[in-house]
């Protein structure tokens, strides 16, 4: 916990540095949430096919959701999607003649029934 998961038109393919963007993104998702960048995962699942708005081919999309453990208040999820979109900003190159429309949903996961195990085995 965190678990992101990034949705992305094919178009950005190329222009997405999705490595750079989970690097810049888990210490900030981290810091926002008091958790431990070690607890955050990123996946991401690239969109070959969507209909954005009017179904125009000049549209593309990137859609982050944030699922956290429940507790936390209304402004800290806000600051925690504001933060989001500035780190995924940044990690888009500009494709020209394409606008990109970047939403995040930040969502809760019930602290009462989330469990994990960590498997640690030596080398």
């Amino acid at each position: 916990m965190p678990h992101i998961v990034v949705e992305y038109s094919d178009t950005l393919t190329d222009a997405f540095d999705r490595p750079g963007f989970g690097a810049a993104l888990h210490p900030v998702v981290a810091k926002t949430v008091d958790t431990a960048v070690a607890g955050c995962k990123t996946r991401f699942r690239r969109i070959e096919e969507a209909h954005l708005a009017d179904g125009a081919e000049d549209l593309a999309m990137i859609h982050i959701e944030v699922s956290i453990l429940s507790g936390r208040d209304a402004e800290t999820k806000r600051e925690l999607s504001a933060a989001v979109v500035e780190v995924a900003r940044a990690h888009v190159s500009p494709v020209p003649g394409l606008t990109v429309q970047t939403t995040v949903d930040v969502r809760d996961l019930d602290r009462d029934c989330y469990e994990k195990h960590e498997a640690v085995h030596p080398a």
